[in-house]
């Protein structure tokens, strides 16, 4: 057996914690030996299917209680799993009917596991030829044990946020897994007789997957999960879990925090106790310092520790964590003059009124190193700015695309991240965009995190919902345009307020003067799974405003 699979076997036979899932209207909590005895008969069904080793399944469900079951029974059977995009009421189902299905000739799918709430998808993939089978039809199977599994089998496919019309998997082995999952508990050190997971972070984006589902179901270890839909109804939800199960480790992208800080802003005293958090991972998005500075003191009040508050940075090529701060450390911010930063690439330290505060996202994890590069290759020191490249075991080979297979690493093993950051002194990490998105204005870099950040700023914003779209790229004088949400939308003099207020900020903030403002309404701004903005695809927003 990989180490992996044989972890995840072991602690099945021996922990006695355990999934919760069901909060906030039906707590139902499983040992992770009942959910491998699950997970043995739906392996049966699935060898019934003729899923053998080295299959790719694809799944299809929104329910942590049926996908960890359902994840473990695929590698059970030796094959790797592939959690789909998920439609939306929203979505064409049209469209993701064919997206889907692209995805799955890409990977070559034997069969889809079908569970809640996407029942109505079965007829529409079955109308194209595509194998489905249902939890429950699997739960029926006979009671199998597993097959043998490698180090270098394939246990991920990790779909990335690209456009679903042209996907591209991450593939990830039961090697990287495993090594990835060991630096990241290592690393914050984590206790399986101490720790308690709290997450609501969607199952079908590596950070929920990975970190908060397959990760404790490997150790043993307890976690308490509710969906993104439980979450959004009610994000305080979150806070009170913490409490009710005296959660330690949870993590989500940046707009979540922010969401969660104005929550707690509102409550009244006692409303939550988050006293036992200890380890707040904050990443999948850039990571706003205000944010967090907003949330240590609106969580001050409930018990919070403020060095519990954690800026990290990941991807799913490194499985999962690339670099992680230590326990304790709390944020730490990174003073830099802008002016240095954006004309010559270099992270110059300031004190002046001007510095830019840049939240640093702790050290490599264990076994995973990291260099920046410039434009010809040529590996820079501390404090320049270029592209971030890593290299180790936890990161994978490559890629599967609708036109085959796809390297990930250079002859040395590096892989181009795509991020444009530096290192400090001490070896801490710091993320300023991405390359595609950098926008060039007189001789300037200028960072749309930046523009987003001062837009950001103004009222009626909502949180996380601001995105600087580049125009006239690669001309020899580019622009950018922002768009924001406000939930006033509808109210001519409050749009008209915002657009005026917006320039007012990224103009005293960045700069630079937008050549125009769109101010849409909530949920216009394209985004991915795991709610990063879609840059690329938000052009389109600027006629959306004149409509």
């Amino acid at each position: 057996m990989s180490k992996f699979t044989d972890e995840m076997y072991a602690s099945a036979a021996i922990s006695n914690r355990g999934l919760v899932t069901g909060e906030p209207e039906s707590p139902f909590r499983q040992t992770w030996g009942e959910i491998h005895q699950d997970a043995r008969r739906m392996a049966g069904g699935l060898a019934d299917a003729g899923i053998a080793h080295g299959a790719a399944i694809a799944v299809l469900a929104g329910q942590p209680v049926d996908i960890a079951p359902a994840c473990q029974a695929s590698w059970m059977r030796g094959a790797s799993v592939t959690m789909l995009h998920q439609p939306t009421p929203r979505t064409d189902l049209a469209v993701w009917g064919q997206d889907t299905q692209t995805v799955i000739d890409m990977i070559s799918a034997k069969v889809v596991i079908l569970g809640a709430p996407f029942g109505v998808a079965k007829p529409l993939l079955e109308e194209r030829g595509i194998t489905v089978v249902t939890v429950e039809e699997l739960r029926k199977g006979p009671s199998i044990d597993p097959v043998p599994t490698a180090e270098s089998d394939i246990v991920f496919q990790q779909l990335t946020s690209g456009s679903t019309g042209s996907p591209k998997a991450v593939q990830i082995t039961h090697e990287n897994f495993y090594v990835n999952a060991y630096a990241m508990i290592n690393r914050i050190k984590f206790s399986i007789d101490d720790d308690v997971m709290v997450s609501w972070l969607p199952l079908f984006h590596d950070m929920g997957m990975v970190g908060f589902l397959t990760v404790p179901m490997q150790l043993g270890a307890e976690i308490v999960s509710i969906t993104p839909l439980d979450f959004l109804r009610s994000p305080l939800l979150w806070a009170e879990l913490m409490g009710k199960y005296r959660g330690t480790v949870t993590a989500a992208p940046n707009f979540a925090y922010s969401l969660l800080a104005r929550r707690l802003a509102q409550a009244p005293d006692g409303a939550v106790d988050l006293s036992s958090v200890r380890y707040m991972w904050n990443g999948a998005e850039p990571v706003d310092p205000d944010t967090m500075v907003a949330l240590a003191e609106a969580g001050a009040r409930f018990g919070l520790d403020p060095t519990a508050l954690a800026p990290s940075y990941g991807m799913a090529e490194t499985t999962l964590a690339a670099s992680v701060p230590d326990p304790n450390q709390g944020q730490v911010l990174d003073y830099v003059d802008p002016d240095f930063l954006e004309a010559m690439s270099r992270a110059v330290p300031s004190t002046r009124q001007n510095a830019r505060a840049m939240a640093t996202l702790g050290r490599m994890v264990p076994g995973l190193e990291g260099r920046v590069v410039d434009s010809e290759e040529q590996v820079l020191p501390a404090r320049g700015v270029g592209i971030i490249e890593v290299r180790g075991r936890a990161v994978t080979a490559g890629y599967l695309t609708v036109d085959g297979p796809k390297p990930a690493q250079d002859a040395d093993g590096w892989l181009d991240t795509g991020d444009v950051g530096y290192f400090t002194e001490e070896g801490l990490v710091v993320v300023c965009g991405r390359v595609k998105d950098v926008i060039i204005m007189g001789g300037r870099n200028v960072y749309p995190t930046d523009i987003e950040r001062a837009a950001g700023t103004v009222a009626g914003v909502r949180p996380g919902n601001a995105v600087a779209i580049r125009l006239d790229a690669g001309q020899k004088r580019e622009s950018f345009a922002v768009a924001v949400e406000t939930n006033a939308f509808e109210d001519p003099e409050e749009v008209k307020r915002i657009e005026r207020e917006v320039v007012r900020a990224v103009v005293s903030d960045v700069g630079v003067r937008p050549r125009a403002v769109a101010v849409l309404g909530p949920g216009t701004i394209p985004k991915t799974s795991s709610g990063k903005l879609r840059r690329a695809n938000s052009a389109a927003l600027l006629g959306a405003s004149d409509q």
